[in-house]
């Protein structure tokens, strides 16, 4: 559901409230003193020029006190005010980022990461969130225009009724204003895909892993000619709006400067007829001008208060993007226990132990705006206890097949059983907390050592002999003397101190996070070796092969592991071949040679390549 301003306003003002309720008090409290000074001072100053006028230099001397205290007080109030509110609005973009971080995991599925208008607005709402920075001052702003324009507009009643439409007369611009707004947001919307795109380009050519290949392929010149169409098309789009935009903006004020004209002109009139004093010219013209500066800043507010009801509205949508992956393949996925989509206690727990396996029935998975299925009728079955092996050309859907085994993703249509019981009825939590996991594009986690292996069983974050065992199962134990503090020693450049690790480290790493749960029902690995050479991929396979024969004795788990490599590929008891979508061979290494079929033709091509 979108919000409207004060919604978006009263929802900025609750966060406020929640991070310092002292300090956003008395930051409202300021900001209205400091507003509400002006319009005093407009009275005040007739007052002054009337007793003066009148021969009473007492009274006048009063008033210009008055005058001085409250030009002071709107002076410098607002400042003590940003004072107290400058901290809160740190805080409040603190809180739309975890909001933000929330929205994009609040999801067991991952079907919204693959949508393109998920990832523009969430590249949108990266740089809108820092408008909260002047969110809270525009909230506070406003409340503060609202007492100043009511003062202003009971002191224009008492000078003339027809005043009281000189802040009609604030409409237009305002109008003008708001429509000007849209029109800047809908640009931003339409040039969101280029912008995205030259934002990529720019982190390709400034990134250390990329400058090598770009340099030797002299892609330099093209990451640069492609980067500039993709910004020159976004800055074209975006100028063009933001000229129509300030001439929108300009027509609103000339409307207002015409009604503020003849407001002077009529006190004026009055004046020269003698039925008014100087006083009441003076306060005319300082409050008019005033009500000049409060629609000026009236428009500001609101231009600020619509970019941040966009940033509610783009929160609204994102998490609406993610509850649609949740109704609708692939990733849609069934609320159970620790799922926040769902009610507790509605789904099954997880096996102690695998029995039969896990079985594909009639899968197919569609992706969202792709022309055909990923995954199409395929029937399969991983028995318990087995080692599994996944082949196939690039595309043929072998990641895609162990996102659904994990319980990424859902299916488009079928099942994926687990034991025989579906795996939406199963506590999403709780079969993955039986899931020993590594994938191909692991994440370099930037902790220390222990930690960035630890993680693949929380519970045991900062258990060394867990750690160590994890490493040694990796092959990565040798690691650790590599580095300068032993487990202790952060990682990656975001410490100034981190140790910069090669790509096969990182990998071991990973792998090593990979093996730290004892008792898993499935173990994946996903092209496990990319960045480690033969030696040390048939070391670590071996190792592996132990491993699954340990989870296998101990909890039944079905080993699962996808590789490029036969050398390895042959020693697995099943052997899934996939092609176009669907299982095309199926078998041992043996059983599929002797078939002579596509499995064959794989394993002599790449075994020529090593005579």
């Amino acid at each position: 559901m979108s919000r409207g301003l004060l919604s978006a306003a009263w929802s900025l003002w609750r966060t406020s409230l929640r991070q310092d309720r002292r300090k956003a008090v008395t930051a409202l409290v300021l900001v209205v003193a400091g507003a509400a000074a002006w319009p005093l001072v407009a009275i005040m100053l007739r007052v002054l020029f009337e007793a003066a006028n009148a021969g009473r230099p007492v009274a006048a001397s009063l008033a210009g006190v008055a005058v001085a205290v409250l030009l002071i007080a709107g002076l410098t109030l607002g400042h003590f005010a940003h004072i107290a509110y400058f901290e809160l609005s740190e805080l409040d973009v603190l809180h739309l980022h975890q909001e933000l971080m929330d929205a994009t995991n609040g999801s067991a599925g991952m079907a919204h990461f693959e949508q393109p208008e998920f990832a523009d607005k969430v590249r949108i709402l990266e740089e809108d969130v820092e408008q909260l920075r002047v969110g809270l001052q525009a909230v506070l702003t406003g409340v503060g225009l609202a007492v100043a324009m009511t003062l202003t507009t009971a002191v224009l009643a008492s000078l003339h009724p027809l005043l009281l439409l000189l802040p009609l007369v604030a409409v237009p611009p305002l109008l003008a204003g708001r429509w000007a707004e849209r029109m800047v947001d809908r640009s931003r919307e339409a040039s969101a895909e280029s912008t995205r795109r030259a934002l990529g380009l720019f982190r390709l050519a400034t990134h250390a892993a990329s400058g090598k290949e770009l340099r030797v392929f002299g892609l330099e010149q093209e990451v640069r000619r492609r980067h500039g169409l993709f910004w020159q098309d976004a800055t074209r789009r975006l100028w063009r709006t933001q000229a129509v935009a300030s001439l929108v903006r300009m027509l609103g004020q000339l409307a207002f400067a015409g009604g503020y004209i003849a407001a002077v002109l009529l006190i004026l009139r009055d004046a020269v007829a003698g039925r008014r004093g100087v006083g009441d010219v003076i306060l005319v013209i300082t409050i008019a001008a005033q009500v000049n500066q409060q629609v000026a800043a009236a428009v500001g507010v609101l231009q600020d208060l619509q970019r941040l009801r966009s940033v509610y509205q783009r929160l609204d949508e994102v998490h609406g993007l993610v509850r649609a992956g949740e109704r609708a393949g692939p990733g849609a996925l069934p609320a159970g226990p620790g799922d926040p989509t769902g009610p507790a206690g509605s789904a099954a727990p997880a096996p102690v132990r695998l029995r039969h396996g896990i079985r594909l029935v009639g899968v197919e998975l569609r992706y969202p705006g792709g022309e055909k299925p990923v995954l199409a009728g395929l029937d399969l079955h991983l028995p318990a206890g087995a080692t599994v092996a996944i082949v196939g050309d690039n595309g043929a859907g072998k990641t895609t097949l162990v996102k659904l085994v994990c319980g990424l993703l859902r299916p488009t249509a079928g099942r994926v059983l687990v034991d025989g019981v579906d795996l939406t009825d199963l506590s999403l939590p709780g079969w993955r907390a039986r899931i020993a996991a590594g994938f191909q594009d692991f994440v370099r986690l930037e902790l220390p050592a222990r930690r960035t292996v630890g993680v693949g069983d929380l519970p045991r974050l900062d258990d060394e002999p867990a750690v160590r065992a994890a490493l040694g199962r990796a092959g990565a134990d040798d690691l650790v003397g590599q580095l300068e503090a032993g487990l202790d020693t952060p990682l990656g450049r975001e410490y100034a101190d981190g140790a910069e690790l090669s790509g096969g480290q990182w990998q071991k790493l990973a792998l090593g996070r990979a093996f730290m749960r004892d008792d898993p029902l499935l173990v994946v690995l996903d092209e496990p070796a990319a960045a480690l050479d033969a030696e040390a991929e048939h070391a670590m396979f071996e190792r592996y092969r132990l491993q699954a024969a340990r989870v296998a004795a101990a909890t039944g788990a079905v080993s699962v592991f996808v590789s490029h490599r036969f050398s390895t590929v042959q020693l697995a008891d099943l052997i899934v071949v996939l092609a176009d979508g669907r299982v095309a061979e199926l078998g041992c290494h043996a059983d599929l040679i002797a078939a002579d079929g596509l499995y064959a033709e794989m394993f002599e091509l790449q075994a020529r390549a090593y005579r």
